[in-house]
């Protein structure tokens, strides 16, 4: 682990190149998802011709297993198989899932690709960060920082030409075909990973130190899931159990939401809590409420906003080059991560330049300051649901462009703030179990974008300026709330602040 490449470890490279090929995977299916679902069983690219709040409700349920399996996905790797193994497992099982959704196939094969796929970047994507870091040992807290932005640019460097390239291919000329390319380029990923892991040395090459009874009774607990994971998926595969979709997501919104419940709750009453503790604790819960709402709306942008592209949206620019005369409504889940690239560096050194002058904004703000441009690209929506509805000719892009711009720096706002500020806060006892807390948020905060999307996105046009407004409302509102309740919310942080 000793080479370098411009004074960064060497093994960055590889973890940059297989988190580039994963979230190429991740965005490139995504896109497509929603869309495929819809797509009529007749068409000439047939899809399975559900209704659009079928398959929000299924968007949401994938998109929220994903997060939800970091958990379990951690789990395995501290444990039984350390993190290396657990990137390339996961990254395995991710191709196996997308290959499956290439199969042409009924709802049930294709169903359980979604649910391989969620498990595989369960365990790849926590533990690849995991590995990030412990290249990064002993080093300046400068230069780990430095590494972790690199590592981020291939994140997103990935989700723009996934939604570019597999998009393309699945919506202008064949769905499977378009799976099938995720499947193929995360399979480029593993063969990389494996062919120059030696320069990773012996970050994440172990679990945790375990006697051997305790390794076997974890080895013993996976197998047990495992069984009752293939069980649950007999039953529903043989339809022993009718499962309702809709229902089955909106259930599982509302287990989310009573477990997080109950976890604060057993927390402030039954650990110990100090006062400057259990002030802490109750920052992150707000946290874990900012979180959920805010990713409720922005991830809409598969669903609603990915729908309102295919329905609304003025796609003939570059449509020459396609069969049916438009560009693919899938390339705009690609300008998300383009802003990304663009305006992280910016939103790094203004951070970095107000702190020096003492104006550095308190965390509350900015993630008050988040939700309130959530809101505002609601806001925006509603001018271009108004055209159409009004003129029933279709919308510029434009107005697409600027929702995501605005959801962008919003997310530049929250996202990498919320985050920080959970590991800073937690009581040393807790600090796992209030990291799975924020990824509770964003699981159920994606599940509740589904389920929203799916009722808007494929609803009437003259519904929607009232739909988005109603989000600007609830988003902003939620926004100005947290900045008139700052002040208070940074003395709750006590020593932490």
């Amino acid at each position: 682990m000793d080479k370098t490449i411009l004074g960064h470890p060497r093994g960055l490279a590889t973890l940059f190149m297989t988190e580039f090929f994963e979230r190429f995977t991740y965005y490139g299916m995504r896109a497509m998802l929603v869309l495929f679902l819809v797509a009529a069983v007749d068409g000439t690219n047939a899809g399975f011709g559900l209704d659009a709040g079928t398959a929000g409700a299924i968007y949401g349920l994938y998109a929220g297993a994903v997060y939800l399996f970091a958990l379990p996905g951690g789990w395995v790797a501290d444990r039984l198989i350390g993190q290396r193994g657990a990137v390339f497992w996961g990254g395995i099982i991710i191709m196996i899932g997308n290959f499956i959704l290439s199969v042409p196939s009924g709802p049930p094969l294709y169903y359980l690709g979604l649910a391989v796929i969620a498990i595989g970047v369960g365990l790849l994507k926590p533990n690849i960060s995991v590995i990030v870091g412990a290249l990064y040992e002993g080093q300046p807290a400068s230069r780990r920082d430095s590494g972790f932005s690199i590592f981020y640019m291939g994140i997103n460097l990935g989700a723009i030409l996934g939604g570019i390239i597999a998009g393309g291919i699945g919506e202008a000329w064949n769905w499977r075909g378009g799976f099938f390319c995720a499947g193929v380029f995360m399979g480029l990923g593993v063969i990389q990973y494996r062919m120059t892991e030696h320069y990773l040395g012996e970050a994440g090459l172990h679990p945790s130190s375990m006697d051997e009874t305790a390794r076997a009774a974890a080895w013993r607990k996976l197998w047990i899931g495992c069984a009752i994971f293939a069980f649950a998926v007999a039953l529903a595969w043989f339809g022993v159990v009718a499962v309702d979709i809709q229902q089955l997501a909106k259930t599982t919104g509302i287990a989310m939401l009573i477990l997080a419940i109950a976890f604060f709750a057993a927390v402030f009453l039954f650990s110990n809590l100090n006062a400057d503790e259990r002030g802490r604790v109750g920052v992150i819960a707000i946290f874990f409420i900012c979180s959920t709402l805010f990713w409720a709306g922005f991830e809409q942008a598969a669903t609603t906003f990915n729908l309102f592209a295919q329905d609304h949206t003025d796609r003939t620019l570059l449509g020459g080059y396609f069969p049916d005369g438009v560009h693919p409504a899938t390339w705009y889940q690609s300008i998300n991560p383009v802003f990304v690239v663009l305006f992280a560096p910016v939103f790094a050194w203004a951070w970095f330049a107000l702190g020096k002058r003492n104006l550095d904004p308190s965390s509350p703000v900015k993630l008050g300051l988040g939700l309130i441009q959530l809101g505002i690209g609601f806001a925006v929506m509603i001018a271009a649901a108004q055209l159409v509805a009004s003129s029933g000719m279709q919308a510029a892009p434009y107005w697409l462009l600027i929702t995501f711009l605005v959801h962008t720096t919003g997310e530049l706002c929250l996202s990498p703030v919320g985050l920080s500020n959970v590991t800073r806060l937690s009581p040393a006892r807790f600090q796992g179990q209030m990291m799975g807390t924020w990824f509770l948020g964003v699981a159920l905060g994606n599940l509740l974008a589904g389920l929203i999307g799916g009722h808007v996105g494929g609803g009437e046009v003259a519904d929607m300026p009232r739909q988005f407004l109603t989000m600007a409302c609830v988003f902003g509102g939620a926004g100005i709330a947290m900045l008139v309740a700052a002040p208070g919310i940074k003395r709750m942080m006590g020593s932490a602040a």
